[in-house]
């Protein structure tokens, strides 16, 4: 491929977990454009987030950490979280001059010449000794299949494509997942909805009383060793339960969150179980989560017969030039600025250790 660009470190994604790595290639000495590239296949900052619906205002985003370096201060709560973090990783990435390039699309990463890792993207090639992959979920909406799917006659979305509540008004909607976005769908709906009906593949669980930092590294762990075995990550959310805050209390005393078990088939009117029940809906909602993006990494088979990346630390276990953060354990935003920092430590050893070996 003609024009290859020399880096040291190249970083994919510009979200919190890329921007952390951006981060703290910065703080070891590494310059931008000369030393790293960050490249984000988003038009805008603000990774994930700025896509999030409008009705998620940035007062019911859980758990959203600080960059490192960089507080979050006087956000507005009942603004758009897509505003708030959009603006706030906006100012991140000017304050650290971390060049962000975009909208660029990262298409494989495969090996390359003299050792080095070579990154084809929409906007030419780079090769790197090093990369950073942090390329989230967002892109790999998970779409379940049950029979009968492609005879609906109503209208299927999935969690990522949420416009908001008002747009189910008068309809009767299937919500499908137990996890928060489902939850906070069926919460928001329900008022405007001619009727609501809520299923999940198990019975959700709801957690009581804080989440404290035990019961944080207890979930991480749970979730480091299905890594760590190269099976298909969970998220921490997965394994946390659901916080049975008021307006969890009130949709369960209401009635909106009462959960059926998942459906059998689908119906060209709705969705049917074995025992005869059936629903008729006009939308059927897919909140079932996200999977890994990491295709573009398929030429460097890292997976294992699990099915997953077996990552030690946040190097890939299968190359040691590779590492992926907000993966597993670190997809979290406090998870992602630590792993950041730990796969920068790890790739100046590598680094030190190459330039020792020339």
């Amino acid at each position: 491929m003609n024009d290859v660009r020399e880096v040291e470190v190249v970083v994919i994604g510009a979200g919190q977990a890329g921007l952390a790595g951006a981060y703290h290639l910065r703080r070891a000495g590494f310059d931008p454009e000369r030393d790293f590239v960050v490249l984000d296949r988003a038009a805008a900052p603000g990774g994930a987030w700025q896509f999030r619906w409008p009705s998620l205002t940035y007062g019911k985003v859980h758990g959203m950490h600080a960059l490192p370096g960089m507080e979050l201060t006087d956000a507005d709560s009942a603004r758009p979280s897509s505003e708030v973090i959009g603006a706030y990783f906006a100012a991140y990435e000017r304050e650290f001059d971390l060049r962000v390039r975009r909208p660029v699309g990262v298409r494989a990463v495969r090996e390359g010449d003299d050792g080095r890792l070579l990154v084809e993207t929409s906007d030419g090639a780079w090769s790197a000794r090093a990369l950073i992959n942090a390329t989230g979920t967002w892109g790999r909406p998970f779409w379940p299949r049950y029979p009968g799917q492609e005879t609906f006659r109503g209208r299927q979305l999935h969690t990522a494509q949420y416009p908001g509540p008002e747009a189910f008004a008068g309809a009767r909607v299937v919500v499908v997942g137990g996890g928060a976005s489902g939850t906070q769908h069926l919460l928001e709906i329900a008022p405007l909805a001619a009727a609501t009906t809520w299923v999940t593949r198990r019975p959700p669980v709801f957690r009581e009383g804080p989440f404290d930092e035990e019961a944080g590294r207890a979930a991480v762990a749970l979730v480091e060793e299905r890594v760590r075995q190269g099976l298909p990550p969970r998220s921490v959310v997965s394994v946390t339960g659901l916080p049975l805050n008021d307006a969890i209390r009130r949709g369960l005393a209401d009635g909106v969150l009462d959960r059926l078990p998942m459906f059998d088939r689908i119906t060209p009117e709705g969705v049917e179980w074995n025992d005869g029940r059936r629903v008729d809906a006009d939308v059927i909602l897919w909140a079932t989560g996200f999977r890994a993006a990491v295709d573009h990494l398929a030429p460097l088979r890292l997976r294992e017969p699990g099915g997953g990346i077996r990552i030690e630390g946040t190097r890939a276990a299968a190359d040691p030039r590779v590492h992926l953060v907000g993966y597993g354990p670190s997809a979290s935003t406090i998870g992602a600025n630590r792993a950041g920092r730990a796969a920068v430590r790890d790739i100046r050893r590598l680094l030190a250790r190459e330039t020792l070996a020339a």
